[in-house]
């Protein structure tokens, strides 16, 4: 609250001070834009860009005719070509031969074989340190070292 009003007392001696200083203080002469010679300044850029597009709205918007029926134009593939291509993938897989028939067999029909088990081990249990409490520093001087 107090910086506020300071700032509104200062901030008003100042611009009673401006306005003040205006009144007595002899205005700057005007310069004058006509007698100036200033230099004349042109640039050219060498890149050529594309001619402006010009849209003449002015004209009907032209409809494309629509097509009487979209069936006559695409042909149906014939299915025939795809039925006898599938027919004979399954024949050339069906005539061919096991690489090895005796993996194919099981070598006894009621018993599974037993995975043997990996054996576990014991982990020791970590435990954290111990944290240890302590007194803050007192600081010494405005700032102290620990900010720089």
């Amino acid at each position: 609250m107090l910086l506020a009003r300071y700032f509104f007392y200062v901030g008003g001696v100042l611009l009673a001070l401006l306005f003040v200083l205006d009144a007595y203080l002899p205005k700057p002469p005007v310069a004058e834009r006509e007698n100036a010679n200033l230099p004349v300044i042109r640039i050219h850029s060498e890149r050529k860009w594309p001619e402006r597009i010009v849209f003449d709205t002015s004209l009907p918007t032209i409809i494309p005719p629509r097509i009487a029926s979209g069936e006559r134009s695409i042909p149906s593939p014939p299915a025939a070509t795809d039925v006898s291509v599938k027919a004979r993938q399954r024949e050339a897989l069906a005539q061919m031969q096991p690489s090895n028939a005796k993996q194919l067999e099981p070598s006894a029909p009621g018993r599974r074989e037993l995975k043997p088990q990996r054996q576990r081990k014991i982990v020791k249990r970590h435990v954290m340190p111990r944290s240890l409490l302590v007194a803050r520093q007192p600081q010494f001087g405005w700032f102290g070292n620990t900010i720089w």
